[in-house]
């Protein structure tokens, strides 16, 4: 079955996702200075930064020419995983676009959706998707699920399940880090129970990776007839796609886990640092309806 280059540049879907990328990145920036100029709850620059730099890594896993070259290579396959899973959202919470949406976005499209998350069902749904362990199954089953043989080649094979599988990683990587990043409104979770969580995340990686670099034969053979880049073998390119998620993930994993460790050796500087962060967010949720009716 010959491949299927899902999302190419240049196709409408890699066009219009472009665009709908450019827009959140507007209607976050406009927000952004809202807040800048009432001063109260503004969100610093390098926060507004990051944010960018995680819509820029989704649009290279998705929509940009590198991202075609995942039919060629097991390991671009592997890094638009790590970008849109470990990487990027991360760095989508840092900027916390909840706030910036809520300035940025048009009056009736902020009443229309502050109406629809006050429904309840609403409500409970988002609180049982938020706990930590739903958001560390999620992304554990989604890692494994996806790199199962016989999904992996439906998924390369198809269209609609390309799409899919990519859908999934993404929003399982978003939930993943939510409860890690705690952007606002933020929900305190204890340091050490944070540690813990991104120490028993990196177990499926490694077991996974593991399993890929040291396994004698070509797990995916929808790579035997693919053109390989850089004269890697099948099975070479399966090495160094597992070598590149075992790497990756223990990194970005270790570094977060060493800030909460850090917060964790210095409680009076993490109980200051909470009782300003809380008297600035009590603040700023008093003032949002305000806002709301003023911008």
């Amino acid at each position: 079955m010959p491949h299927l280059h899902h999302g190419a540049p240049g196709s409408f879907g890699s066009v219009l996702f472009s665009a709908m990328l450019v827009f959140t990145a507007l209607m976050y920036l406009r927000g952004w200075v809202s807040l800048r100029s009432n001063f109260l709850g503004r969100i610093p620059a390098w926060r507004a930064l990051g944010f960018l730099v995680g819509l820029f890594l989704i649009w290279v896993a998705l929509a940009s020419p590198f991202s075609t070259l995942d039919h060629e290579l097991l390991t671009v396959h592997m890094l638009k995983h790590l970008l849109l899973m470990t990487i990027a959202p991360p760095l989508i919470w840092l900027g916390e676009p909840v706030r910036a949406w809520s300035q940025g976005l048009p009056r009736f499209v902020r009443g229309a959706i502050w109406v629809a998350f006050c429904w309840p069902t609403i409500i409970r749904i988002g609180k049982v998707l938020a706990r930590p362990e739903v958001c560390w199954v999620g992304a554990a089953a989604t890692l494994v699920g996806w790199h199962i043989p016989q999904v992996f080649t439906l998924a390369m094979h198809s269209v609609g399940w390309h799409f899919f599988e990519q859908s999934s990683f993404l929003v399982t990587g978003l939930l993943f880090w939510w409860p890690v990043v705690q952007p606002w409104p933020r929900i305190p979770k204890s340091d050490l129970s944070m540690i813990l969580y991104l120490f028993f995340a990196t177990l499926p990686c490694d077991i996974l990776s593991g399993f890929l670099v040291f396994c004698d034969r070509v797990v995916y053979p929808v790579y035997w007839s693919s053109l390989h880049l850089f004269g890697f073998t099948a099975l070479e390119d399966q090495q160094c796609a597992a070598a590149l998620m075992w790497t990756c993930v223990t990194v970005v994993y270790l570094i977060a886990a060493t800030i909460f460790a850090a917060r964790l050796l210095s409680p009076h500087r993490s109980e200051e640092q909470s009782i300003l962060q809380f008297e600035s967010e009590r603040g700023a949720v008093r003032t949002d309806p305000q806002r709301m009716e003023a911008v």
